[in-house]
């Protein structure tokens, strides 16, 4: 009697088993000390939306940004009143004004820029997002990160707040978290640069 012919399962080979996928990086507390507790999104249903924990910036930026804005309001209407009464420049009025008002304008919108800025650590990337009507969503591997740097200038010290930059060979890529507290922008830079060497070196 013929041998019957082998079974599909018997004649196919064993399928390797899946390559481990990367896990995201274990994020610091430090990360959400200090911050808005809600991230401020699109109510729209074609929002662009990530499956993640979302963290964010601190109030203090908004603080800090609100004191450098006076003082700029404040320089600005004092050459404005030199220029008009001293050297009876009356045009100085239109431009003075247009200022100040696109100035006001960007302090009135700022808090609810503030919660709408956040970013998320994945797998593979980091996730930074900003702004309710036009959203910019950019995702920065971490492979491909060249420089993490924290900046900070006297005021946001003051207020206890950093901008972390984060550059990659593309410059289009680049992005600037701003309003991290200082323990935050550390804690975020050390996560990044060992994320990043270990994707590099391919562990």
């Amino acid at each position: 009697m013929p041998a019957s012919a082998p079974s599909a399962h018997s004649a196919s080979a064993p399928s390797p088993e899946a390559a481990p996928s990367a896990s995201a990086p274990v994020t610091p507390d430090a990360l959400d000390a200090g911050t808005y507790s809600a991230l401020r999104t699109p109510r729209s249903a074609s929002a662009l939306a990530l499956d993640g924990t979302w963290h964010q910036i601190s109030p203090r930026w908004v603080a800090s940004q609100f004191l450098q804005n006076g003082l700029f309001l404040a320089l600005v209407i004092v050459v404005m009143l030199v220029m008009a009464f001293a050297f009876e420049q009356a045009w100085v009025w239109i431009p003075g004004g247009i200022v100040i008002l696109f100035t006001l304008i960007t302090l009135i919108i700022l808090p609810r820029q503030a919660k709408a800025t956040g970013y998320m650590l994945r797998a593979d990337d980091i996730v930074f997002r900003r702004g309710i009507l036009w959203q910019r969503m950019v995702a920065v591997p971490y492979g491909r990160l060249q420089l993490v740097d924290i900046t900070h200038g006297p005021l946001d010290r003051a207020f206890g707040v950093s901008q972390l930059k984060m550059v990659t060979a593309a410059a289009t890529t680049g992005v600037q978290i701003p309003g991290l507290t200082q323990p935050a922008a550390e804690a975020l830079r050390d996560t990044l640069i060992e994320v990043a060497e270990t994707r590099r070196t391919g562990l």
